[in-house]
């Protein structure tokens, strides 16, 4: 697997992304019922916001997931507890797979964004808030080393705030025999 990013084109992947973010397994994306229009408009309003960045990730130059990474101290979450500086939140939404499930395949995804992250200046510790219900995502975040740090009442859900600093993150990956190789991953546009 090799796994590139580049910038989401909120018009033009807008088609794609509504396979997507339609599909019953990202029902907790919260975007079932929405039209290609209200994607556009949903991903215009994030690459526009200055704080919330969308990415679009390529396996072998084809498209397989869509990552986000946003500020918390601009998020929602502001309120919800207290930010560190260094703190980066960060959404994962891994395109359905073609020719049945690959095992693994999603958690090499979101080490393959953790990498990314981590790799930016200032970033001490990424922060997620799946839904409390979501249970498989919770998993899949304690595998990677994030850390559950109490539910959070959000505007649109109950979610379970989670942290993983660089350090959680590199142990989990020693834990998993699997070290980094940061000549893996390349990284195309933010």
């Amino acid at each position: 697997m090799r796994f590139t990013f580049r910038c989401l084109d909120a018009k033009a992947d807008a088609p794609l992304l509504h396979t997507w973010v339609t599909q019953p397994y990202a029902s907790f994306w919260g975007m079932l019922s929405s039209t290609v229009d209200e994607v556009v408009e949903e991903y215009s309003k994030i690459q526009a916001s200055g704080h919330h960045h969308a990415l679009l990730g390529l396996d072998g130059g084809v498209p397989a997931f869509l990552t986000e990474e946003y500020l918390p101290a601009a998020s929602p979450l502001a309120g919800a507890y207290a930010v560190q500086p260094g703190d980066l939140g960060m959404h994962l939404l891994v395109a359905p797979p073609s020719g049945g499930p690959k095992p693994g395949y999603t958690a090499a995804v979101m080490d393959a964004v953790l990498e990314r992250l981590f790799q930016k200046p200032g970033v001490e510790r990424v922060v997620v808030e799946p839904d409390v219900r979501n249970t498989k995502i919770h998993a899949l975040n304690e595998r990677l080393g994030f850390q559950p740090a109490g539910v959070v009442e959000l505007p649109d859900k109950q979610a379970l705030l989670s942290c993983c600093t660089r350090t959680e993150y590199l142990a989990a990956r020693a834990a998993l025999q699997q070290p980094v190789n940061l000549s893996t991953t390349t990284h195309q546009g933010a």
